[in-house]
């Protein structure tokens, strides 16, 4: 339910709905923008009237919201949101936000070279898995907590943000207490007791979608997290499965617009776990600003053919600094900035 109060309501009549939905056992997330204050109701209405709230003083309308998710959905927000990741922002028509780094931090000597490659590049996020989730338990798992030094490190020699993987509610922790953003993966999009600890996070969280998940479980996973009272959400269209063998996954950049109409929340998109293979990644990038994403992930290695994960869809370095050559181009076309 959806709660529109009158351009001139006043604090007061605001705190008095958002104290009637408690009182019928609901929960009131109060939101005000340039444009309108809403009051989005989200639980179990067990017959309540919606009207219940049409008489109170301060507000316009009451409406039912019909999708799935709510906190998400582009009724409860008419602006586009605009997430800020330690100075970098990511959404509203911002800067092409660029994310670039390895599949999983392996060394101090390779995440030091891939940095400063990607920084000199124009990357402004660095990815970097410290707890890496393998289909096969005998796989590298990641350096694990001795990784979150050597991010402080080169964040303090570089400037770059890092985003990394929280695989649990404990790694959460570490993960909020030294990146400057959350990766919540694939496998773990409906991990629901990981997604309202994130909810509490002071950190911005990066929601990846899940390998058969539609955009509503994907939406609604969003959910978890703001109905945690954390508003700043990235999500990530990273591919999903289907029968094609020709890709990892399958590339779904029809998600890009069609999340845009359905939500406020930006998306950015990764091509290389979207299609696995590094002569597919540059030209499915440049597709993914030409669609109107607020950002791109790209996986990049200083040696991919050595690569502990992930090294056959791993961007040389080289290719990285030719892909972010000619992205403006692609920008322009479609009146981005970058």
């Amino acid at each position: 339910m959806l709660i529109l109060m009158k351009s001139n309501a006043s604090a007061d009549q605001l705190g008095a709905v958002a104290a009637r939905v408690a009182e019928i056992g609901l929960t009131a997330h109060p939101l005000q923008s340039a444009s309108r204050t809403v009051v989005a109701v989200t639980g179990e209405l067990n017959g309540h009237d919606p009207a219940l709230f049409s008489s109170l003083p301060g507000v316009a309308k009451v409406m039912r919201l019909t999708v799935a998710f709510k906190l998400a959905a582009r009724e409860v927000r008419e602006e586009d949101t605009v997430v800020d990741v330690a100075g970098v922002k990511i959404g509203a028509g911002q800067k092409l936000a660029v994310m670039a780094g390895p599949c999983s931090f392996e060394s101090p000597q390779q995440v030091l070279a891939i940095a400063r490659a990607v920084k000199a590049a124009g990357a402004t996020i660095m990815r970097g898995g410290l707890f890496k989730p393998r289909t096969s338990p005998f796989s590298f798992q990641g350096l694990g907590k001795d990784g979150f030094k050597l991010m402080d490190d080169v964040r303090r020699e570089t400037g770059l943000k890092f985003v990394t993987e929280a695989m649990d509610e404990e790694g959460l922790e570490l993960v909020e207490q030294h990146a400057d953003m959350i990766q919540i993966g694939a496998r773990n999009m409906q991990n629901f007791s990981l997604l309202r600890k994130a909810g509490k996070a002071r950190k911005p969280v990066l929601l990846k979608r899940g390998m058969s998940a539609t955009l509503e479980e994907w939406l609604t996973a969003a959910d978890y997290v703001l109905s945690g009272g954390n508003t700043q959400v990235v999500l990530c269209e990273r591919g999903i499965r289907t029968f094609a063998t020709h890709t990892r996954n399958t590339l779904d950049l029809s998600a890009v617009p069609a999340v845009k109409e359905l939500s406020h929340l930006p998306v950015i998109v990764d091509p290389s776990h979207g299609t696995g293979f590094r002569q597919y990644v540059a030209p499915m990038a440049l597709a993914a600003v030409a669609a109107g994403a607020d950002g791109i992930m790209v996986e990049v290695h200083n040696d991919p053919d050595k690569a502990k994960s992930d090294g056959g869809q791993s961007l040389y370095l080289e290719q990285f600094s030719e892909l972010m050559q000619a992205i403006p181009a692609v920008a322009k076309a479609v009146n981005r900035a970058v």
